[in-house]
Formats: C-alpha cells, sequence, structure tokens
C-alpha cells in the first residue's frame, strides 16, 4: 500500500504513457498544439502522465496504451528472457516494477505480471550478491542499470552486510538486561 505522500510513488506516475481520446474534449489544447482551437479531438493520439491518464481512462474518455517496454512484441520482453540482469531498466522507467504494477492493475493487462516477475527474480538475485559481495569499483557501473527499488534493496544489502562485519569484528554483543541483575523484594 503506497502513501499519499510517498514521493516515489508520485515520480512513479509521472511516467508517459501512450492514450487515446475516445471523445472530442475541450480546454485541453496543450496536448495537440496542431491548432489553435484548444480542443482534441477524438481519436487524438497523445503521451501524458499515468496519473493524468488514469483519472481520464476512469472516466472513459480515453483508452490507455501499453508503454512500448512492456508491449508484448517488445524487444525488452526478450532481453529480459534471455538475461534480465544485464538489462538496462533504469533507462527504460526509472520506477519499472511500481509502474509496471500500476499500469496492469487499471487497464487489465495479463502479460505484465508475469514480466515483472520474471526480471524481479533474476535481478533480485544478482542485486543481493552484488550488494554483498561487489567491490566498491564494480557498483558504480552495476548502479546504473538498477531501477529505483532495485537501488534501495541494493543499499540495504549493503547496509546489512556491513552490520554484519561489524558484528562479527567485536561489535556490540548481547548485553544482560539491567532489569535482570536486580533482586527481589522478599515477600512477607
Amino acid at each position: 500500500m503506497t502513501s499519499y505522500y510517498d514521493i516515489d510513488d508520485i515520480l512513479a506516475e509521472e511516467e508517459m504513457v501512450p492514450a487515446v481520446f475516445l471523445q472530442t474534449a475541450n480546454e485541453v489544447g496543450i496536448f495537440d498544439c496542431a491548432d489553435d482551437t484548444n480542443k482534441v479531438e477524438a481519436g487524438t493520439h497523445v503521451e501524458m502522465p499515468f496519473w493524468l491518464a488514469q483519472e481520464l481512462y476512469v472516466r472513459q474518455a480515453v483508452s490507455i496504451k501499453v508503454p512500448p517496454y512492456f508491449d508484448t512484441k517488445a524487444k525488452t520482453r526478450n532481453e529480459i528472457g534471455a538475461d534480465a540482469a544485464h538489462v538496462d531498466l533504469r533507462s527504460l522507467c526509472p520506477y519499472f516494477y511500481d509502474f509496471g504494477c500500476k499500469i496492469a492493475r487499471l487497464i487489465g493487462e495479463k502479460t505484465i505480471a508475469p514480466l515483472l516477475l520474471v526480471a524481479f527474480r533474476t535481478r533480485y538475485r544478482e542485486v543481493l550478491i552484488k550488494a554483498h559481495t561487489a567491490a566498491s569499483i564494480v557498483a558504480p557501473k552495476h548502479l546504473s542499470l538498477l531501477t529505483k527499488e532495485e537501488t534501495k534493496l541494493y543499499e540495504a544489502g549493503q547496509s546489512s552486510t556491513a552490520a554484519f562485519k561489524k558484528w562479527r569484528m567485536g561489535g556490540p554483543r548481547l548485553q544482560k538486561a539491567s532489569v535482570l541483575g536486580r533482586k527481589r523484594k522478599p515477600v512477607e
């Protein structure tokens, strides 16, 4: 469940999606600057932020098309199927997984969920392996391929590795609680 104030959720919904107006819309000339009538005719193809497309889709004013990188005939699907760990998902969409879930849920596209699952399963393992073993020299190259969600996972993996190493090298051990050292008062 996302929060209204979650900046990552807000940025994920800023992703542009292709849409087609189903009705003529007045006072929205920003989508079609070809004329000065300030309206968009039915059948006009435009790209708009997901948050706007979502509202217009619910009101049945537009139909939303799947972004090219989620399309069933896209080259991205073949690349993810072949070797998802080395696909540059960040350049396609920085919030690839979050946005994919949102658009699949909205338009009922059944092929996006399996794509996201395959990509995440493969990349999850690679991200954690790199987070636990990678030298700082390898990290910048690898980080440039990761989505925002994967970057958070990578940082969490590095943090847990650092905490484990600190603990192994003599960090704070189990300590006796202060209440255990006190004696009970005798019952009369």
